[in-house]
C-alpha cells in the first residue's frame, strides 16, 4: 500500500479507484491480492488515496468480500446509495487512475466500462489511464520469478532439440506423423519438465506456417514429411504459484540442406530480431529512457526495407507475465502505439515475422529480460539458422 500510494504521488495522481463487477476486472485481483476464484456478484469499489486511509464499498450482501484490505468499509443497498458513497469519497480528487485506456488504445488495460467511467466523470473527477501503475505492480517480476521464467526458458530450449530429434527419427524410421501427432508429444515433454501452459504449442508445416495463429487439431492436421519447412511456436510455465512464462517459436526444415528460399526470409527476419536486441541493450546500457513502440519500429524498420513489409502482419513482440500475453508494455506500434515505458525488472518478446500466403512464413521468437543495468535474452543458445533437421545426429 505504501509504495502504491508513493507512486501515486510520483505521477501527480489523487487516487487510483478499482471497480469490479463479477470478475470484470482481473488485474485488480492481481494487485490487491484478491483471489481469482472469489465469487462476487454485486459491484465493488476500492480506492487508495495518494494521502490517507483507502475506502472500499461493497454491497449489503457481501460486506466482508474485501475485509483482507485495509481501510474504511462503505456499506451500500439502493444503487443511489452507491452513488452517494462513491461521490463522498471522491470529493476533492481532481485525478483518478483507473483501468481505462483513452480510446482503447490499449485493451489490456481497458477493464472498466464506459458506464462506470461515465459516472465517475460525472463527480468532478478526471479519469486517468492507470497504464503505468498497473505495469509497476503487475508486470514487475520478483527475483524469485525471474528464477522460474529462466528455468521454463532452459527446458523450454532443451524441449526444441529433443523435438527435431523425434521428427528424425520418425522421418528416418517412415513413420507417418503429423502436426498434431509432435504438439502431443511436445505437450508431454512439458510433463515431464515441470511445466504447464495455457494452450498446447503451434507446429505449422509449410503453408500452415504463413498463419501466426494457426493450431493443429485431432480432427484438422497436416501430415509431416520430408522436404517440409516447419515453424514451432511453443510456451510455458513452472506448476508452480506466482510462476511466470518463457515464450519461443523455432524453424527448421525436413532435409539436410535447407533451401534458399528458406534461408533468405529467415536472415531478414534474424536481423529484424537481432536489431531490435541490440536497441534495447543498448538503452538499457546507457540508462535511457525508451518505449514499446520504438522497438518495434526498429525491427519493422529492418523488415521493411528488405520490401517485406507489408508481409510482417503482427506487432513486433508482447508483455510476458503469469500469462504468456502480459499486462506490461508490448513491443508495438502496429496494432496499437504502445506509449508505455520499458521498465526494470519486465520481460517481453521479440518475435518478427515474414509471412507469405500459400507458401511458407517465418518467425524467430525470443524473450527478452530487462535488468536494473542490462537486458539479457534468455532460452540460450537463440537460432541463427534454419534447422536442416535430418543433419542432425
Amino acid at each position: 500500500m505504501t509504495e502504491i500510494q508513493d507512486a501515486l504521488r510520483r505521477s501527480g495522481l489523487d487516487g487510483w479507484l478499482f471497480y469490479d463487477f463479477r470478475g470484470s476486472d482481473p488485474l485488480a485481483y492481481r494487485i490487491l491480492g484478491i483471489d481469482e476464484h472469489d465469487h462476487f456478484t454485486r459491484r465493488w469499489y476500492y480506492f487508495i488515496p495518494a494521502d490517507g486511509e483507502p475506502v472500499k464499498i461493497v454491497h449489503s450482501i457481501e460486506r466482508e468480500r474485501l475485509d483482507h484490505l485495509p481501510g474504511k468499509r462503505l456499506v451500500y443497498l439502493p444503487w443511489q446509495q452507491q452513488h452517494e458513497l462513491l461521490r463522498q469519497t471522491l470529493a476533492g480528487k481532481k485525478r483518478v487512475a483507473m483501468q481505462y485506456s483513452p480510446g482503447n488504445a490499449i485493451p489490456y488495460i481497458s477493464r472498466v466500462d464506459a458506464g462506470t467511467v461515465e459516472l465517475v466523470h460525472s463527480l468532478g473527477v478526471e479519469v486517468i489511464s492507470s497504464a503505468d501503475l498497473v505495469q509497476q505492480f503487475e508486470a514487475v517480476w520478483t527475483e524469485e520469478q525471474l528464477e522460474m521464467h529462466l528455468y521454463a526458458a532452459t527446458t523450454l530450449r532443451r524441449i526444441i532439440d529433443e523435438t527435431w530429434a523425434e521428427i528424425a527419427r520418425r522421418i528416418r524410421a517412415n513413420v507417418p506423423t503429423t502436426e498434431y501427432e509432435i504438439q502431443q508429444h511436445m505437450l508431454s515433454l512439458f510433463e515431464q519438465g515441470g511445466l504447464e501452459t495455457n494452450y498446447p504449442p503451434i507446429v505449422a508445416v509449410n503453408a500452415n506456417s504463413a498463419n501466426p495463429h494457426y493450431g493443429p487439431s485431432k480432427e484438422k492436421s497436416s501430415p509431416i514429411r520430408a522436404g517440409d519447412f516447419i515453424l514451432i511456436d511453443f510456451w510455458a510455465k513452472r506448476r508452480m504459484q506466482g510462476a511466470v512464462y518463457a515464450d519461443l517459436t523455432w524453424t527448421g526444415f525436413i532435409g539436410e540442406e535447407v533451401p534458399e528460399k528458406y534461408t533468405r526470409v529467415f536472415n531478414i527476419v534474424r536481423q529484424a530480431r537481432d536489431a531490435a536486441v541490440e536497441f534495447v541493450q543498448q538503452a538499457v546500457k546507457e540508462g535511457q529512457i525508451f518505449y514499446g513502440w520504438q522497438v518495434d519500429n526498429v525491427s519493422r524498420g529492418v523488415i521493411s526495407q528488405a520490401g517485406y513489409g507489408d508481409l510482417f502482419i503482427h506487432r513486433t513482440g508482447h508483455s510476458i507475465g503469469k500469462e504468456v500475453h502480459g499486462n506490461g508494455a508490448n513491443i508495438d506500434n502496429l496494432e496499437t502505439k504502445d506509449e508505455r515505458r520499458i521498465v526494470p525488472r519486465t520481460c517481453f518478446s521479440i518475435e518478427p515475422g515474414i509471412y507469405l500466403e500459400g507458401d511458407f512464413g517465418v518467425r524467430s521468437e525470443i524473450d527478452v529480460y530487462v535488468g536494473e543495468r542490462e537486458a539479457i535474452v534468455t532460452g540460450q543458445p537463440i537460432q541463427t539458422e534454419v534447422i536442416p533437421i535430418l543433419k542432425l545426429a
